[in-house]
This record gives C-alpha cells, structure tokens and sequence, in this order.
C-alpha cells in the first residue's frame, strides 16, 4: 500500500498542510524546512490513511526537527508504544531545541543526527505508514524532573 503524509510547520498549514507521497516529496519537504527560519524548524508528519483515534486525532506523529547552520537534525516518534526521540551525538551547545510554528521544543541533549539520517528515516516512516523508523537509534522520553535546592534556609 501507498502512503501519503500531512506535514505542518508554518501558520497557516492548518486548513492546507504540504502533503507529500514520495521519497522526492520528503527531500523537497526537509529541503523547505532547511530554508526557513529558525521559527520553522519543526515538522509535524501525520499518515493520512491511518485512522483517528477515540478523540478524533493521529494516534501517530514523527516531527522532523532540523538545524541548517549546523547540518544536524533531530526525529521525535508518537505512537501506540510512547514517546521516542532519537539517540544520536550530544550536542556540544548545552540544550538542543527546534521551533514549531515559533515555539520552542526541547529535545534531548543526545538527540542530534546527521540531515541524511533524518531524511532516511522520514522517508521511512512514510513508506511505513506510520511506524517508528528502524534505521535510526531511539530513545525513549523521558519526562524532566524538578530538583529540589541543594539547601534549604535554616530552620
């Protein structure tokens, strides 16, 4: 079965995402977020023939998150098994984040890849329908955790 894919990451993609059906589409689609601004390096990609679920939403999304100036992306997978991101090289900046539509979201540290990696495995989630890449390592989310102060005020 073929497989087609909404993609969103600009204002206005809500009633008319890019819709892509081919390994060339994704090329032309990481290529698009690579030109935009930073405020735009975040895809959302939703297979189009896999059904809603209960509340009428995806039960699946891969966002494409990519960094032009460095030549490094970073994948996050929602689905049936949880959050994922991808396991790659730590990031030598301190905190790793890509912008959806002008919001900042953080991804891990260690989540960055190189661009060709991110286009393999969107292209594989596409032809996929919708499963979690296998050609690239994962990790699973982890929720952060607030630490309490190393001292307290005396009492």
């Amino acid at each position: 079965m073929m497989f087609s894919a909404e993609a969103y990451f600009r204002h206005g993609h809500g009633p008319s995402p890019v819709v892509v059906h081919t390994a060339g589409d994704i090329d032309t689609l990481i290529d698009e977020l690579l030109a935009e601004p930073r405020s735009n390096s975040l895809a959302d990609l939703y297979i189009r023939e896999r059904p809603l679920n209960s509340a009428g939403f995806p039960d699946h999304e891969l966002g494409v998150g990519v960094d032009a100036a460095r030549g490094v992306g970073g994948l996050s997978h929602l689905g049936p098994d949880g959050t994922w991101y991808t396991l790659g090289a730590r990031s030598d900046l301190g905190e790793v984040s890509y912008s959806y539509m002008g919001n900042d979201t953080p991804f891990p540290i260690d989540s960055e890849i190189p661009l060709d990696l991110v286009r393999r495995a969107a292209k594989e989630f596409l032809t996929s329908g919708g499963r979690r890449p296998t050609c690239v390592r994962w990790q699973p989310y982890t929720p952060p955790t607030s630490t309490p102060p190393e001292s307290y005020p005396p009492m």
